[in-house]
C-alpha cells in the first residue's frame, strides 16, 4: 500500500469531475483515515441498536418472533433504500460531503428517539413476563414513537453509507487505488460491525438497553465530528448544475419525439455539444453514437430547427449530446446484471434473520456463565468477512499481480460471491435439518435445543467469504462502469438491490407461511430446512442467469489504464 500511496500525490483530477481542493490537500491518502474512521465510528453505532433489532422487539415492545423479524427486514429494506435518495441529492445538488453530515445528524437524533424509548417506561408496554397470560400489546402511541425512531435512524444511516464510500473513492483517481479504497471500506464497515454486534449487544442483552443504545448515540457523534474534522482535506466534488437524472430523461423524451426520423451515417449529423461541434472540429473526428439500443440515436440527431445560431440546442428536451445519450445506454446495459444482486440478497436476507430466530432457541452458553446474544451470531458473517478482505488485499491481489499480471475483475469477483452463497444456503439446510432431529429426539417442541449456537458459525462464515468477494466486486464495478455524472449514484444502486431484497425476503417468508407450515410461531414445530433448500434452488438458478448476463457484458476501456497502474507501483 506504501508504493500506492506514493504513485497517488499529486495526480490530477479527471476531466468529467468537477473537483474544488483545499491547498493543504497532498492526495486521497491524506483524507483516507477521517473517511474510514468516521463511518467506522457511525456503522459501529448502527451496527449497535440494528443488529439487536429483533430481540428488543421481542423483550421490550412484545411482539412475537416471526413480526419481529419481519420489521427487522422493513426496516433495513428502508434503510438500504435510502441511499439512493441521498445518492440523487449529492449528484444533482447538495454534494457528498454536505450529505454525509445531515444524514449523520438525523441518524444521530433517532438513535436519541430510540433510547428515550428504553428509558422512559410510558414510550414501551408493560414488560411481558415468560408464563404471563397478561401481556399486552404495544399500543398505536408506542408503534408510533418507535416507528418515528427507526425512520429517522435508518434514513441517515442510509445517506452516510453508500455516500461515504462514493465520496472516499472520489479522492482516488486510478482504477487500483479505487480498489484499494474499497477493499478497506469494506473492511473497516464490517469490523465495526463485529465490534458493535458483539461489544454492544452484550451490554444490551446483560446490563441493560439503555446503556448500550447511549453507547450508540455517543460513537454516533464521535463519527460525525471526525468526518468534519477532516474537511479542509477532502477533495470535494460539487453538485452538477443540472441533475444527470434529468439529462436521462431528456434522452429518453427526444428520442420519442424524434421516432419517425431516419437515423444517419455521419458523426456531423448527430449533436456533440458546443465545445466539439464546432468550425474547428472536423466532421472525421466526430464519431457516430453506438448501435446499441439505436432507437434512442434519434435524441442525438440534429434535425431543422434544432439548433440556435450560436450551437446552442434550441430545445433541451428534442436534441441532445452524444454523451447524455451513451450515459443512457450505459444504465441499461448495467440493469440486467443490476438484477442479479436481487436474488444474491435475498436469501442472504433470509438467512440472517432466521439465524438469529435460530440461535434463541439453541444453546448459546459459551463456558459455564457467558450467554452469547442471539443477535451476535451475524459476526461469523462479519468476521469472515473481514479475514477474507484482508487475505484479497495483502495476499491474493499481489500474488496475481506479480505473477500474471493482472488481478480479477469485479465481475469474476461477483461470480465467486455468488457460488458461495450457494454453498452457504446448502449447508444453513443441512444444519438446520440437524436441529430439528435433535429437539424431535431429545424433547419435542422444547424452548431451547441441546444443540450449541457455534454449529450456525460454519455457514454464516461462507456467507462472509462470498459478502467479500461479491460486495466490493459489486460497488466497484458499478463505480467503474456508470456515467461519470453519476459517480454517487453508482455505490449506492447496491444498496437499492438489497433494500429490495429485504422486501422480497419478506414477500417469501410470507409466501412460505400462507402456503406451507415451515414457518410457524415456534421454528421447533417448523421446517426452516425447507426454506433454506428453496432459496438455495433459487440461488443456483440465479448463478446460471448472473453467468449469461455477465458474460455478454463489455467493460469500458479501462484495462489499459489498470495496466498502466500496476506498472507504475511495480517501478515503484
Amino acid at each position: 500500500m506504501e508504493k500506492s500511496v506514493q504513485t497517488f500525490v499529486n495526480e490530477a483530477p479527471p476531466n468529467h469531475l468537477h473537483s474544488s481542493t483545499n491547498t493543504n490537500n497532498n492526495g486521497g491518502w491524506i483524507s483516507f483515515p477521517f473517511i474510514i474512521g468516521s463511518m467506522a465510528g457511525l456503522s459501529l453505532a448502527a451496527a449497535g441498536w440494528n443488529n439487536n433489532l429483533i430481540v428488543y422487539l421481542i423483550e421490550e415492545f412484545n411482539m412475537n418472533s416471526v413480526s419481529a423479524a419481519k420489521v427487522y427486514n422493513m426496516a433495513n429494506g428502508c434503510s438500504t433504500i435510502f441511499p439512493i435518495l441521498g445518492a440523487v441529492v449529492a449528484d444533482s445538488f447538495l454534494g457528498c460531503f454536505s450529505v454525509i453530515w445531515i444524514s449523520s445528524f438525523i441518524s444521530l437524533l433517532g438513535v436519541l428517539l430510540l433510547t428515550f424509548t428504553a428509558v422512559i417506561d410510558t414510550l414501551r408496554p408493560p414488560k411481558c413476563f415468560d408464563g404471563s397470560n397478561e401481556c399486552r400489546n404495544a399500543s398505536t402511541f408506542h408503534l408510533t414513537i418507535l416507528y418515528a425512531a427507526l425512520a429517522l435512524a435508518y434514513l441517515g444511516n442510509g445517506g452516510t453509507r453508500f455516500t461515504i464510500g462514493s465520496m472516499g473513492a472520489n479522492q482516488f483517481h486510478k482504477p487500483n487505488h479505487q480498489a484499494i479504497f474499497f477493499n478497506w471500506y469494506t473492511f473497516a464497515l464490517y469490523t465495526s460491525n463485529v465490534i458493535g454486534s458483539t461489544v454492544l449487544l452484550y451490554i444490551e442483552d446483560n446490563v441493560s438497553w439503555v446503556l448500550g443504545f447511549a453507547i450508540c448515540v455517543a460513537f454516533n457523534i464521535l463519527g460525525l465530528a471526525i468526518f468534519l474534522s477532516g474537511r479542509s482535506f477532502y477533495r470535494h466534488i460539487e453538485a452538477q448544475q443540472e441533475s444527470p437524472f434529468m439529462s436521462l430523461a431528456r434522452v429518453a423524451v427526444a428520442a420519442i419525439r424524434k421516432h419517425r426520423e431516419p437515423l444517419s451515417l455521419g458523426g456531423e449529423d448527430y449533436y456533440h455539444g458546443m465545445t466539439k461541434q464546432d468550425s474547428a472540429t472536423s466532421a472525421h473526428d466526430l464519431t457516430n453514437p453506438s448501435k446499441f439500443f439505436r432507437f434512442l440515436n434519434r435524441a442525438a440527431l440534429i434535425t431543422e430547427g434544432d439548433k440556435k445560431p450560436d450551437r446552442v440546442a434550441a430545445e433541451p428536451w428534442r436534441l441532445c449530446t452524444v454523451q447524455q445519450v451513451e450515459d443512457l445506454k450505459i444504465l441499461i446495459k448495467l440493469f440486467p446484471i443490476w438484477t442479479t444482486g436481487l436474488l444474491l440478497c435475498t436469501p442472504l436476507v433470509i438467512q440472517t434473520s432466521l439465524a438469529i430466530l435460530q440461535a434463541l432457541k439453541m444453546d448459546r452458553h459459551l463456558g459455564s456463565n457467558f450467554k452469547i446474544p442471539a443477535g451476535s451470531v451475524i459476526v461469523f458473517t462479519m468476521i469472515s468477512t473481514c479475514i477474507t478482505i484482508t487475505f484479497m488485499d495483502r495476499v491474493l491481489s499481489p500474488l496475481l499481480t506479480k505473477r500474471i499480471r493482472t488481478s480479477l475483475t469485479p465481475l469474476q469477483l461477483v461470480g465467486i460471491g455468488h457460488v458461495l452463497t450457494v454453498v452457504s444456503m446448502v449447508l444453513s439446510a443441512l444444519v438446520e435439518s440437524k436441529r430439528i432431529k435433535l429437539d424431535k429426539s431429545h424433547h419435542q417442541n422444547s424452548v431451547v435445543v441441546p444443540m450449541s449456537v457455534f454449529w450456525l458459525a460454519p455457514q454464516l462464515a461462507i456467507s462472509g467469504i462470498g459478502l467479500a468477494f461479491h460486495s466490493p466486486g459489486y460497488v466497484g464495478f458499478y463505480y467503474q462502469e456508470f456515467p461519470g455524472s453519476l459517480k454517487s449514484t453508482s455505490t449506492a444502486v447496491v444498496a437499492v438491490f438489497m433494500g429490495v431484497a429485504f422486501y422480497l425476503g419478506n414477500g417469501v417468508m410470507d409466501l412460505v407461511q400462507k402456503v406451507t407450515g415451515w414457518l410457524p410461531e415456534n421454528i421447533n414445530n417448523g421446517r426452516l430446512d425447507n426454506v433454506f433448500w428453496v432459496i438455495s434452488v433459487l440461488g443456483a438458478l440465479n448463478f446460471v442467469y448472473y453467468v449469461v448476463c455477465a458474460s455478454l457484458y463489455e467493460y469500458k476501456n479501462v484495462d489499459k489504464e489498470v495496466n498502466d497502474s500496476i506498472d507504475k507501483v511495480d517501478g515503484n
